[in-house]
């Protein structure tokens, strides 16, 4: 299966840029997530490559094919691509059966009869549906629906496969079923995909590397382990699981630790870092609910250990959260813990935070911490 290789992309509608200088290469057979916020431009990114939309500017690659290259005035058509795209909807004929519906792209290939009973067959077994291929999609449950759209589009055997939200219309317990199904089924096939969501768990179930976009930009690319563990921006951080944003001053620097004086408290706690940050310069602490830990009062911590007041606790099914408070700042802290009450002290080791040099909480998160401490 080919790479895709997507070079300083550029869409505009009017006045309005939505893509800018978005670059990015999806390797042979890997499984790339394109993650964010509704409006960042993860879809229209999606439908440059599929010929769904036409780039303002920029160049689009798979394998030695070039689709796009605004400057040399070339454009491939659509229809001369051979790629696979599943939408949120499924787009399934709703008169046509399932046979019907894997038939028509064949059809549309002049695709000999023989071949195409052939095709469709080992396309359903794929997708476990051979069963019901004589159904029409009304008779089908959401998650049979997406099965078959899968199948519609992995049919002609494409080079590239191109899935925008296929799960969202699902229900949580089938969509996390989905999830496992369909990683399976992209690992058997060794095909080439780009996938589109807003959802953070899927990207980090489903993916071998994450592209995280906002306002028409790519934030950060890696692994799931790299996005997670060492977000490159507060917004990544902020929007890829949920993070706690504690806006400071470094005091000193040294040994690979800063020593960061919190504005909300006052409180003086060591941050492990690389970085070489001056003192007197402003910083963010980042650090994760599940890295911090909330004990009794008259309980010793270890690390940066800080008095604080539980304001409220939810049992959540395999652990408790917490939102306790630090100064004029609410932090959310997960616990194994149950029953915290009043005063307590709230901990966690250096090298469990993360360093941000400069005072930069995004603004989701800002305001959502304004409403908690008003």
């Amino acid at each position: 299966m080919p790479e895709v290789t997507v070079t300083n992309l550029v869409k505009q509608f009017g006045p309005t840029t939505v893509l800018g200088q978005v670059s990015f290469t999806v390797r042979d057979g890997e499984f790339f997530t394109l993650l964010g916020p509704s409006g960042c431009g993860k879809s229209t990114t999606l439908n440059c490559v599929a010929g769904l939309e036409r780039p303002s500017g920029g160049r689009i690659d798979v394998g030695q094919t070039t689709f796009v290259d605004v400057a040399g005035k070339v454009y491939l058509p659509t229809e001369e691509r051979n790629l696979g795209m599943v939408f949120q909807s499924y787009a399934l004929w709703p008169h046509m059966s399932v046979e019907a519906n894997l038939a028509l792209p064949l059809k549309l290939r002049k695709v000999g009869k023989q071949e195409r009973a052939v095709r469709i067959g080992e396309a359903l077994e794929k997708v476990g549906l051979a069963h019901l291929r004589g159904r029409y999609p009304h008779q089908l449950s959401g998650g049979q629906q997406q099965r078959v759209a899968l199948a519609r589009a992995l049919v002609y055997s494409p080079s590239v496969l191109l899935l925008d939200e296929p799960l969202s219309n699902l229900d949580a317990k089938l969509r996390e079923q989905a999830r496992a199904w369909l990683k399976r089924l992209q690992e058997d096939l060794g095909i080439t995909t780009v996938y589109v969501t807003h959802d953070q768990d899927e990207a980090l179930a489903l993916s071998d590397r994450i592209a995280v976009m906002s306002e028409g930009s790519m934030l950060q690319v890696g692994t799931p382990r790299d996005i997670y563990e060492t977000p490159a921006t507060p917004e990544v951080a902020a929007f890829v699981g949920r993070c706690n944003f504690l806006v400071g001053r470094v005091e000193q620097h040294r040994d690979g630790h800063s020593r960061v004086r919190l504005e909300c408290s006052g409180d003086v706690v060591q941050v492990a870092t690389d970085q070489q940050i001056a003192a007197g310069q402003e910083v963010t602490v980042a650090i994760r609910p599940e890295r911090l830990e909330v004990l009794p009062a008259a309980e010793a911590g270890a690390g940066n250990v800080l008095s604080t007041e539980v304001v409220t606790s939810s049992y959540v099914g395999s652990r408790y959260e917490y939102q306790v408070k630090l100064g004029t700042q609410v932090v959310q802290v997960e616990s194994p813990r149950s029953g915290l009450t009043g005063t307590a002290r709230l901990t966690f080791r250096p090298e469990t935070a993360l360093l941000y040099p400069k005072a930069a909480v995004p603004s989701s998160e800002a305001d959502e911490l304004l409403a908690l401490t008003a």
